[in-house]
């Protein structure tokens, strides 16, 4: 089990984060929050390449700054870029990793042509990469993330760059790595943590606004979403959440308390409940 408790990250006078609580068991949790909310400064906390200015992240109750290497043993990480050489091929790289791991060479084989099985990479293994697709260098990324079985896994904007079926083929693979160990991730395609995520960390104005399900989250604003036609005055108190084309012309999507006479009630979705969240 991994703890962030009464965690605090100060550059100076500003607060990147304030008092974070947070509690981790196996599954997937989404890290949820606009740009400079301080997602990726806990990500890197948590990755142990940022340290807090107050509180303490755990580790089966352990400091984890006091296990040192025996926490990063349990660690996979991968940033939102990573390092590698575009004139290897997945299996020089990924050896090349285990061997800054310093992982016996025997087993090493075996894992890496494990893993490059699992992210359907093993039919272009001995292949350069600066061939590869943004998709097939995140999968690699993936990999090497994987390549000490880690029981953390810590992905930083893991589905940039990707097409729509490269993202579902990550999705699928991360409900696969899930089932028995905590996976964190962070991402601004909402629709990718609400398919994957069992449960969503959100953080407004650097503190945390709720770790909860989609579904918990989404049910706030049950009653009180609505699609109207664009020609129609929006009241005052009503939050615009964005538009669409459809058979009855162009259709605002809202939040209101009082629709007039020709909305449709539609059930919210997580993006709804981020746009309203965050004023955006």
């Amino acid at each position: 089990m991994l703890s962030v408790e009464h965690v605090t990250k100060k550059y100076g006078t500003f607060t990147a984060l304030e008092d974070i609580s947070l509690t981790f068991e196996n599954g997937v949790y989404g890290l949820l929050a606009p740009n400079g909310a301080g997602k990726t400064t806990l990500m890197k906390m948590l990755a142990t390449l940022l340290f807090p200015t107050s509180g303490a992240i755990r580790w089966d109750g352990r400091d984890i700054l006091e296990m040192d290497e025996n926490y990063r043993g349990l660690l996979g990480y991968l940033p939102q870029e990573f390092g590698y050489y575009k004139n290897q091929t997945p299996r020089q790289f990924l050896r090349y990793i285990a061997a800054l791991q310093r992982m016996e060479k025997k087993y090493a084989e075996e894992k890496i042509d494990e893993l490059l099985e699992l992210v359907a990479l093993s039919g272009v293994r001995n292949k350069k990469m600066r061939q590869f697709s943004g998709g097939m260098i995140q999968r690699v990324g993936i990999a090497q993330a994987m390549l000490n079985d880690p029981k953390l896994l810590i992905l930083d904007e893991p589905t940039a760059g990707l097409d729509p079926k490269e993202r579902v083929r990550f999705r699928s693979l991360i409900h696969g790595l899930a089932k028995d160990r905590i996976v964190i991730l962070s991402t601004h395609i909402v629709s990718d943590i609400e398919t994957i995520a069992s449960q969503v960390i959100m953080i407004r104005e650097h503190r945390l606004y709720c770790c909860d399900s989609p579904a918990n989250i989404c049910a706030a604003l049950r009653g009180k979403v609505f699609e109207v036609p664009a020609e129609l005055p929006l009241g005052a108190e009503t939050f615009l959440l964005g538009e669409r084309q459809g058979g009855r012309g162009t259709m605002l999507r809202v939040v209101t308390d009082c629709p007039p006479a020709q909305a449709v009630a539609v059930e919210p979705g997580l993006e709804d409940a981020f746009l309203y969240i965050y004023g955006e």
